[in-house]
């Protein structure tokens, strides 16, 4: 009878342990992200961190989400897809995290959500706009901004057509970024009955784009759409500047940063780039943002950019979905809660984002921005597509 109720205490005590969730105990939830800290992103990647790491501060400071405090573990990819694999692994099997959030880079996520997926970790909003993230439809990936098929597929006609530009041409990174934004080009000149007459690309590090302005040059392109993401972006825009080539450019939310005119200068006024959030400028003429942009550069001693907002925002979104699923926070629940979740319009000005059990984008909605004397200004409402 005692060995009985051993083996059945025992039992009992394994089950609770079996049942447990992983990443959520009685005081903290754990959170991982993966970044690029040390990469050819690097300066996106820290900002990224910086804004989650402010809104989880914040959190903390008003007692977490029903009593636990957040906790974060952030690992660095360096911006390479092997890293990445091992960095989930890292966050998953030995850091137990609750959930993956925020990580960056396409390739980076499509390789490590393998890991996420078979041990049950949701990947919670990447820093990518690929279709990927939310495609083909999963319970364990949300993404929310609009993909950059869809940001160029509402941009590129719009622009083409109000410039009224006959020839445009194509400079991308040869993966599954370049490519996404090549065909969401593609598909929005097809609906014009355009095609791009030069279509060039280049491999991820590459720094001479030499050759690859002289083919659009020598195309007489009059529109260029730009794969690129930072030191691409300035590198191709320097180097047309410099040959006395000049057409219209326009970039994905890769190349919407404050580092493109910081880096290059005048050479970049001009330039068009499809965004879902604007830049936090400190001097912004919305008093809640400039509030914030203060609150951040306070805190870390560094103006915020773009992706700054977007860790804020993400790790806002988890706190809020976190807070409805309620007190007894499981994979499960959490799950069923975002899959009824809408996220309203915030202080920076997103779209409005809308789950459901078969929608895992949480919105479709980008808009069009320029260089204007060094400084980001939106020049469009947010494009509606079908």
């Amino acid at each position: 009878m005692k060995f009985q109720l051993i083996t059945t205490l025992a039992a009992l005590a394994f089950s609770g342990a079996a049942l447990a969730q992983q990443g959520v105990s009685k005081t903290e939830i754990t959170v991982g992200t993966i970044q690029d800290l040390s990469g050819p992103l690097a300066g996106y990647g820290k900002a990224v961190r910086n804004g989650m790491m402010l809104r989880i501060d914040e959190v903390n400071e008003q007692g977490g989400v029903h009593g636990r405090k957040l906790k974060l573990i952030t690992e660095d990819s360096g911006y390479d897809p092997k890293r990445a694999v091992l960095a989930a692994q890292k966050l998953v099997n030995q850091d137990k995290i609750f959930i993956m959030a925020g990580h960056i880079g396409t390739a980076q996520n499509n390789a490590a959500m393998p890991v996420q997926i078979d041990k049950k970790i949701v990947n919670f909003m990447p820093v990518t706009a690929a279709r990927e993230m939310y495609e083909p439809l999963s319970k364990y990936k949300y993404a929310l901004f609009a993909t950059y098929f869809d940001q160029m597929r509402a941009s590129v006609s719009a622009l083409a057509k109000e410039k009224k530009v006959n020839k445009v041409c194509a400079i991308y990174q040869d993966d599954e970024f370049g490519l996404e934004v090549l065909r969401g080009a593609e598909a929005s000149l097809k609906t014009i009955n355009m095609d791009f007459v030069e279509k060039t690309s280049y491999k991820r590090g590459a720094t001479d784009f030499s050759s690859q302005v002289a083919r659009m040059k020598g195309a007489g392109c009059e529109m260029v759409v730009l794969g690129t993401i930072i030191r691409e972006t300035v590198g191709t825009i320097a180097e047309s500047r410099k040959t006395g080539f000049n057409p219209i450019f326009i970039g994905s939310s890769a190349a919407y940063t404050d580092l493109i005119h910081k880096l290059g200068g005048k050479a970049m006024d001009g330039m068009y780039a499809t965004m879902t959030v604007p830049h936090p400028y400190l001097d912004e003429a919305s008093n809640p943002i400039r509030f914030w942009a203060n609150k951040y550069k306070t805190k870390f001693n560094e103006d915020p950019t773009v992706f700054s907002v977007y860790g804020y925002v993400i790790l806002d979104s988890f706190i809020q979905a976190a807070q409805k699923a309620g007190p007894n926070l499981t994979s499960d629940s959490f799950i069923a809660t975002m899959d009824k979740m809408t996220f309203p319009a915030d202080i920076f000005g997103s779209p409005e984002g809308v789950f459901t059990p078969t929608k895992h984008l949480g919105s479709n909605k980008s808009r069009l921005s320029q260089i204007q004397d060094g400084k980001w200004k939106v020049i469009s409402e947010y494009y509606k597509l079908d």
